[in-house]
């Protein structure tokens, strides 16, 4: 006989800030029911989240750049946004 699973319910959140620390640190397993779980989600407008931007830096920057990109075997330009992301969070 299938064991019925008891899912959690989930928490109101007063934010979507707060919402999106809960699911960070819980597993969404012990929520939903994923057999149950109809067909994707179509996101047909979305605009893109992301900006291009021009950046000069000394040959000596792009190289270490680089260097540290292949060391975390990572595309450089990912490795600067994990650069400048981890700076900012320490203004």
């Amino acid at each position: 006989m299938k064991e019925i699973k008891k899912f959690r319910p989930i928490p109101k959140f007063k934010s979507e800030k707060e919402e999106r620390r809960f699911w960070e640190t819980h597993d969404t397993v012990d929520y939903i029911d994923w057999d149950k779980a109809q067909g994707g989600v179509l996101f047909p407008n979305l605009r893109r989240s992301t900006r291009t931007i021009s950046l000069r830096l000394t040959e000596s920057m792009y190289q270490a750049l680089k260097t540290e990109a292949n060391k975390q075997d990572v595309p450089y330009q990912s490795c600067l946004k994990m650069i400048l992301a981890e700076k900012l969070k320490k203004c």
